[in-house]
């Protein structure tokens, strides 16, 4: 997708998320977004061809994008891989708790079973944005799993931070660095059997 379209859909979830704690995410929310950014309808249908699942994906590619600007400024050469994992979970969470709202209701879109797999593949990338940024190389089965074991991190972390209302920083990343230490613990021995089969 050209830079273009990018920024013109950009624009338009910006614009749309004030109206989304009110009236949700809905195509009709979106459609009045696009026409404030003097965009027409038919454009909205253009960018979004599958409707609000290809919204919701590019809300989440947004998020992804704004926590890799965030951590830019990282120096992370000298820190550790589960500590740079931990900042970047953390970094995203602090990324979309300035809409928290949005963000639960975009979560309630994709727990339907019928959106299971275009679900998991919007988890993937976000997974793989931050082992791209932690500076992992690995081109084998690791690379696989060492993204699906993070969208499993992700994941649960996303259901802990929304099943409180105000939830505590330090918890949250105290449950972080527990699911972080235990994939990594897991990741070990999967790749232990690996070199023994």
């Amino acid at each position: 997708m050209n830079d273009s379209a990018v920024k013109i859909k950009d624009s338009i979830i910006h614009a749309a998320l004030p109206d989304v704690v009110f009236d949700g995410w809905t195509m009709d929310v979106i459609k009045n977004a696009a026409l404030k950014g003097g965009n027409d309808v038919q454009a909205v249908h253009a960018l979004f061809p599958t409707g609000m699942a290809d919204v919701l994906a590019h809300y989440a590619d947004l998020n992804d994008r704004l926590m890799l600007e965030k951590l830019e400024g990282v120096n992370a050469a000298e820190m550790r891989i589960r500590d740079k994992i931990h900042m970047a979970v953390m970094t995203r969470l602090e990324i979309v708790s300035e809409n928290r709202d949005a963000e639960a209701q975009a979560l309630a879109f994709w727990s339907l079973p019928t959106r299971s797999m275009r679900a998991s593949k919007v988890l993937w990338r976000t997974a793989d944005a931050i082992w791209n940024w932690a500076g992992d190389t690995a081109t084998d089965y690791n690379h696989y799993t060492k993204r699906g074991l993070l969208s499993g991190v992700i994941g649960s972390t996303m259901l802990y931070w929304m099943s409180d209302a105000q939830p505590d920083d330090d918890a949250v990343s105290a449950f972080v660095s527990r699911r972080i230490e235990n994939v990594m613990q897991l990741g070990g021995i999967l790749g232990k059997i690996k070199k023994a089969s």
